[in-house]
């Protein structure tokens, strides 16, 4: 059952085989947008972690919505292009942008491999970039526009002596999330005038996904870790997202606070 918050608004939404990308997808074409969801798999069974963009788009059909899956690899430039050339095509100029997609290695920095490092920038800030500016004009020209990444708390500086995180590798992980933060703030200022609505969103809680699991980030056997839902950030993404965009814009978020924020009727 669809409603109407995100009716006639085109998403794109990438990362979303799996995880956090797929509850945004969900919960946005459950709000009456046109969801296109990019990803690597588009298969199941073809990835070491389990979903795919198969998966993803099956989960919004039967539930009414509409989605379509459009495979690329964001750490080619030319993939990145081809990815907003047929989106376009598919579902017209695009809307609202989620930028979900990374690809995670979790090394100290004595061992970390350059083409490791490359990879980790070119997928979770180089992309992200590319893909907005891609889409900038289109928002403008339609006179409003939501642009959303999605990033950690890794971003935060690490408290000494460090927790378990930081002595097991994390530092390019946050590197690369407080760039997209800082990425998030300018851009936003840049697109005031335009209606473009800028912001970074994390989890206020580490969420259990395949690729948390995977890190160890996630303990399966520990009754007692606390967690966060895909479906709550899904639904933080949801409002920042759907609200005119000068009324939410500029904001580096977690969003249990955003929500709670929300709920006394603010902003």
């Amino acid at each position: 059952m669809t409603s109407s918050l995100l009716a006639g608004r085109t998403a794109l939404v990438t990362g979303a085989s799996r995880g956090i990308g797929m509850a945004i997808a969900e919960r946005f074409a459950a709000e009456g947008a046109t969801v296109a969801v990019t990803a690597r798999t588009v298969e199941p069974g073809t990835s070491q972690f389990e979903g795919s963009l198969e998966e993803t788009v099956l989960a919004v059909t039967k539930d009414g919505g509409h989605a379509v899956a459009i495979a690329a690899d964001l750490s080619r430039p030319e993939e990145r292009e081809r990815l907003i050339q047929e989106t376009e095509a598919v579902i017209g100029p695009i809307d609202i942008l989620v930028n979900n997609a990374a690809v995670t290695f979790f090394n100290p920095i004595a061992d970390f491999a350059p083409k490791r490092l490359q990879l980790m920038f070119e997928v979770q800030v180089y992309a992200p970039m590319d893909l907005a500016q891609r889409v900038l004009s289109g928002m403008a020209a339609a006179g409003q526009g939501w642009i959303l990444n999605i990033s950690s708390g890794a971003s935060r500086h690490p408290s000494l002596p460090p927790g378990p995180m930081w002595r097991g590798g994390g530092t390019v992980y946050g590197m690369v999330k407080a760039a997209l933060e800082r990425f998030t703030t300018g851009l936003a200022a840049e697109v005031w005038e335009a209606n473009v609505a800028v912001n970074s969103l994390s989890p206020s809680r580490v969420v259990p996904t395949p690729g948390t699991v995977f890190h160890h980030l996630v303990r399966p056997d520990d009754p007692n870790q606390v967690v966060e839902q895909p479906e709550v950030i899904a639904e933080a993404a949801l409002a920042l997202c759907s609200r005119p965009p000068r009324s939410l814009t500029g904001r580096v978020v977690y969003s249990q606070d955003l929500l709670a924020e929300l709920a006394t009727g603010a902003p």
